[in-house]
C-alpha cells in the first residue's frame, strides 16, 4: 500500500510500527525522502499538510486552531485539513491567502504558543464540523491521556450558545476506547441506526474484545483494516475468530475503511437490515418459521 494512503487511513499520524504493517520500509523511506510524508520526531510520521500550518501561522500572525491544532498535537483525524485552520484576535483584519479563518478571543498562552489549548481545540471542532469529524478529534484527544471526558463535558456546557448542543453531543459520546478515526466514524454511523445500541470495545467471553458490540441483539461490528489481515497468520486469526463468533450465535458485520469513509449510507443500510433480521429472530417471527 502507498505510504501516504496508509498514513491517511491511520488518521494522518502514525508510528513506524503502524505504518510498516501496511507498507514496506523502502516505500516509507522513499516517501519521507520525497517529502510526501514528514518525520517531525523519532518514531512519528505525519502528512505533509502539517508543514503548511506552521507557514500559515507565520504568514497571518494568527494561532493554529480547529483541525490544524489537532494535527499539531499529533491527534489522529478523519481527514487532514483542506486549508490551514487559523484563529485570529477579534480585532484582526482578514489576511490574504487561502485559509480556514476564525475570529475569537485568544489567551496569552495560546498566542505565545501559536496553537489553541487542547480542550478548546476539541470544542472548536465539535462546534464547527460534522459529528464524525469532531468525534474523531475528541476520541483522539482522550486517548492521549491529558484530557478526560469530564473536561470535555464541562467545556462543552460552558461553550458559546451557537454550536453548544453540537459540542455537548460530541462530549457525551467521546471515548478513549475507540482506537482510531476509522472506529470513531463507524460508531458515528452505528448510533444513527434505529434499534441498534453499541458499546466500543465490548468484551465477549471466549472471543475477547470487539470494536462495537450490541449485547442484546448479539451483533458484533468490526472495522477491518489492512494492517491486521494481509498475511497468512492474519487470515488464520480471522477464520478462528469468526468461527468462534458463529459458535456463540453472534452475527459479525465487517466494514472496510473505504466503506465507512466513502459509503456511510450503505453501511447504515446494511446495519439496519441486520438489526431488523435479529429483532425478528428475537421474537420468533423470522421467515424460516413459515
Amino acid at each position: 500500500m502507498d505510504p501516504v494512503e496508509a498514513l491517511r487511513e491511520l488518521g494522518g499520524v502514525a508510528t513506524f510500527g503502524e505504518l510498516i504493517a501496511c507498507t514496506t520500509r523502502s516505500e516509507l523511506d522513499r516517501a519521507v525522502h520525497q517529502s510526501r510524508i514528514l518525520k517531525p520526531r523519532h518514531n512519528r510520521y505525519c502528512l505533509s499538510t502539517a508543514d503548511a500550518t506552521r507557514r500559515a501561522v507565520a504568514a497571518t500572525g494568527g494561532t493554529a486552531s480547529h483541525l490544524s491544532a489537532a494535527q499539531e498535537f499529533g491527534w489522529k483525524l478523519k481527514h487532514d485539513p483542506v486549508k490551514p485552520c487559523i484563529t485570529l484576535p477579534r480585532s484582526a483584519r482578514k489576511p490574504s491567502g487561502s485559509y480556514e479563518l476564525h475570529w475569537a478571543d485568544l489567551s496569552d498562552r495560546e498566542r505565545r504558543r501559536n496553537v489553541t489549548s487542547r480542550t478548546r481545540t476539541v470544542i472548536d471542532c465539535a462546534r464547527s464540523y460534522d459529528f464524525d469529524v469532531a468525534l474523531s478529534v475528541a476520541d483522539s484527544a482522550l486517548r492521549e491521556g491529558i484530557l478526560d471526558q469530564d473536561d470535555l463535558l464541562v467545556a462543552a456546557a460552558r461553550s458559546p450558545r451557537t454550536g453548544r448542543a453540537r459540542a455537548q453531543r460530541v462530549a457525551q459520546h467521546a471515548s478513549r476506547l475507540r482506537a482510531n478515526p476509522f472506529e470513531s466514524c463507524l460508531y458515528a454511523i452505528a448510533i444513527t441506526v434505529l434499534g441498534l445500541s453499541v458499546k466500543p470495545q465490548g468484551h465477549v467471553p471466549g472471543l475477547g474484545f470487539v470494536d462495537l458490540l450490541d449485547r442484546v441483539l448479539g451483533i458484533v461490528i468490526e472495522a477491518e483494516s489492512l494492517e491486521h489481515h494481509w498475511t497468512r497468520a492474519g487470515l488464520q486469526r480471522d477464520v478462528d475468530r469468526y468461527t468462534t463468533a458463529a459458535r456463540l450465535g453472534l452475527v459479525v458485520v465487517r466494514f472496510t475503511w473505504a466503506d465507512v469513509m466513502h459509503h456511510p449510507d450503505d453501511v447504515a443500510t446494511a446495519l439496519a437490515d441486520v438489526v431488523e433480521w435479529r429483532t425478528m429472530q428475537a421474537v420468533g417471527r423470522h421467515g424460516l418459521a413459515a
